[in-house]
């Protein structure tokens, strides 16, 4: 063991998962509390200290701390952003009411668009006009902006958003407004869209910005709190935050910044399931986390996770490749492309008004969670399920911290479930846990067929609490043959903190034809964004060796409405030839055609600034033999999927399983934070690492 430890902290909606990893061996150990959704900072450092004292380590050890969290996440979901007020461009401050035509279903006539993020009467337009081209058509009206800005505080706004027409071609009026704004208003925040969206598409950028500005106060608070806490016990290690794309930011930048933390719990999944991957040998995978609310799912192909352009928050945060495109409020930063669905182990079944069983989106969450829990909840989910038909051990929950009551999950299934539906205690459980099976079933088909991608050439990592019993089920529905394990799979999401790298994203609309590039202009954005980043990643502690950019450009054949990302590389001559090879390999990669004899242009130019965090190497478990006889515990009677009666289930120990260990199903697999089910015709393989590799048959 090392003197130094780094500790990841994920905050979920039943729970808050920690990992405490030593920086020499790579050696982690789990830690579960439950969540404060009261207070999320208090379930962060109960985590913290419960880590250190596990390990019986100080403060001083811990250099390095990462934290996701779905505070963000949770504030426009739940409509607690806060009030803002907008100063737009003179005859544009309709943008929010206007907003697009996009809706989650085209002939649905009764549907709702949700309601603007700022008020009408918020909303005021000053005269200026800075063209597409960069040329000031109509001065900026400083009075103007200073009246809307005293008006604003009147109205009692506890933040403004600044959002011109034309300020991604250039920003001067909109930063010239944010001083007047703050002469006018020193205790108000102000955001510029040229800061947090400098693209084009006025609406998408002023969307983003007043999510950015509606988060502040909440999110800024939070952090501060976690700065505060975190600082009195070890004011050396820093805290870091996962963004939507899979990258950590410093505290400072994620105060700044919130709108990039949204989806920063189930980003750090998809980074734990890519690493976790490539350790197996695995580099096309699809990241499957059920935790206790939701389940979320994401396609890694050749070691990369997708990431999507944009998505929306709303009554859900979801990727634009999900049917419910136009339910909420579009942000355009960088996001890990998944889909995620009200389907966890703490998801409430019931039978909805046709008579029909229905699992979620409702959840039991952290309190007073599942009816088995004893604490008070009465509605059967997910877990109470599991429990009634054998695949869950009362006995071992969260390694025998909390003692599950099978009677009180079976009175929650049979007055809700059974009773209504004329069904036994046990086929309702079963038909539960199917219509769960089958809605999460739905995701793994979005992310993958849906995409022109084929499941069946993919391993499926099942992660989260809830992830391995529900896996093979799953898996077997969408063909694919292989699931992937990691051990201790209740805390991956807090492990994937751990082993990403510090990353700031940096976009800048510049449309040209591609056959008429001016490259010497690129060369200069892109110089100026490295500068940029360069500082930025200094000031975080990373060293200038460990600092690499990624070049990239949005491109599109002239006169369609959306982009294709592709690299960019060496700036020369040469340049527009490349970029259009690249544009029209990606064009058939994702449409199935592509061709060379139309004229294509460049809309966007980005960079990654990536800052490198050291991993430490995993350590690989004991080898073995093929014999699992000294890892088996147990047997009992389990009632398994497609099985009408119980079946008598070998039970093992995960942490007496070593390498090369071989072992088929029926069996389930106990561990501390979950629990693996595996059906009858499978097999499962013990990795180097410890990871379960089964398969399906």
């Amino acid at each position: 063991m090392s003197d130094l430890y780094r500790i990841g902290i994920d905050i979920g909606g039943t729970f808050t998962d920690a990992v405490v990893m030593d920086e020499q061996s790579g050696d982690f150990h789990p830690v579960k509390v439950s969540s404060t959704p009261d207070d999320p900072s208090r379930a962060f450092m109960e985590a913290y200290t419960r880590g250190l004292t596990n390990r019986g380590l100080t403060s001083d050890q811990i250099r390095f701390v990462a934290h996701g969290t779905t505070v963000a996440t949770n504030t426009i979901i739940q409509q607690k952003g806060a009030r803002i007020g907008l100063i737009a461009s003179e005859g544009f401050s309709d943008l929010f009411e206007i907003a697009w035509q996009i809706r989650p279903n085209l002939y649905d006539l009764n549907y709702d668009k949700p309601p603007p993020l700022v008020p009408r009467h918020l909303c005021i337009g000053v005269p200026e006009r800075i063209d597409a081209r960069g040329e000031v058509l109509v001065p900026l009206d400083e009075a103007a902006v200073y009246r809307a800005a005293r008006q604003l505080a009147k109205d009692r706004v506890a933040a403004i958003l600044v959002c011109f027409l034309h300020a991604y071609r250039d920003p001067t009026h909109e930063r010239r407004a944010a001083e007047v704004v703050r002469d006018a208003c020193p205790n108000l925040p102000v955001c510029i869209s040229s800061d947090i969206c400098p693209e084009y598409r006025e609406y998408t950028r002023a969307s983003t910005t007043a999510v950015n500005a509606a988060l502040l106060p909440a999110v800024g608070a939070y952090v501060e709190r976690l700065e505060d806490r975190l600082g009195r016990v070890n004011p050396g290690s820093g805290l870091f935050l996962m963004t939507s794309g899979g990258g950590i930011i410093a505290s400072g930048t994620a105060r700044q910044q919130p709108v990039q933390l949204i989806e920063s719990g189930p980003a750090a999944g998809v980074i734990a399931a890519t690493y976790i991957g490539q350790l197996a040998g695995f580099e096309n995978l699809i990241a499957l986390d059920i935790g206790g609310t939701t389940a979320k799912a994401a396609l890694i192909e050749n070691g990369r996770p997708r990431l999507a352009a944009e998505f929306e928050v709303g009554d859900a945060a979801v990727a634009t490749t999900t049917r419910d495109k136009g339910q909420g409020y579009p942000v355009k930063t960088p996001v890990i492309d998944l889909v995620e669905i009200g389907s966890g182990g703490g998801s409430i079944g019931h039978v909805d008004p046709g008579g029909a069983l229905a699992v979620g989106p409702q959840s039991a969450g952290a309190a007073p969670g599942p009816a088995c829990y004893g604490k008070g909840g009465s509605e059967p989910t997910l877990t109470d399920a599991n429990l009634v038909l054998g695949r869950l051990n009362p006995d071992y929950f969260l390694g025998g911290e909390l003692t599950l009551d099978v009677s009180l999950a079976r009175q929650a299934i049979e007055r809700r479930i059974g009773g209504p539906l004329n069904m036994s205690t046990e086929d309702a459980a079963s038909g539960l846990i199917e219509i769960a099976n089958a809605n999460m079933t739905g995701i793994l088909h979005l992310v993958s067929v849906q995409k022109g991608v084929d499941p069946r050439r993919f391993v499926l990592v099942a992660f989260g609490g809830a992830g391995p019993v529900h896996a093979v089920a799953l898996a077997k529905a969408l063909h694919i043959g292989t699931v992937l394990v990691p051990p201790s799979p209740g805390v991956t999401t807090a492990l994937g903190l751990l082993v990403t790298d510090l990353r700031h994203d940096y976009v800048r609309t510049y449309i040209s034809a591609t056959d008429e590039l001016n490259v010497a202009g690129l060369s200069d954005i892109y110089s100026e964004f490295e500068t940029h980043a360069t500082r930025l990643l200094l000031s975080e502690g990373v060293s200038r060796s460990d600092i690499r950019f990624v070049r990239e450009a949005d491109m599109r054949y002239t006169g369609q409405s959306y982009e294709l990302r592709v690299p960019v590389g060496r700036l020369s001559d040469d340049l527009p030839r490349e970029l259009n090879a690249a544009f029209f390999t990606a064009h058939r990669r994702q449409y199935g055609f592509a061709t060379r004899d139309e004229p294509t242009e460049v809309v966007n130019v980005r960079l990654s600034a990536v800052g490198a965090v050291p991993r430490p190497s995993r350590r690989q478990v004991p080898q073995g033999g093929p014999s699992a006889l000294a890892a088996m515990k147990a047997k009992r009677d389990v009632r398994i999927p497609g099985h009408e009666s119980p079946s008598s289930t070998a039970i093992y120990d995960r942490y007496r399983l070593e390498a090369n260990n071989r072992f088929p199903g029926p069996a389930i697999v106990e561990e501390i934070d979950s629990t693996t089910l595996v059906p009858p015709g499978c097999t499962v393989n013990v990795d180097d690492y410890g990871n379960l590799v089964i398969d399906v048959g």
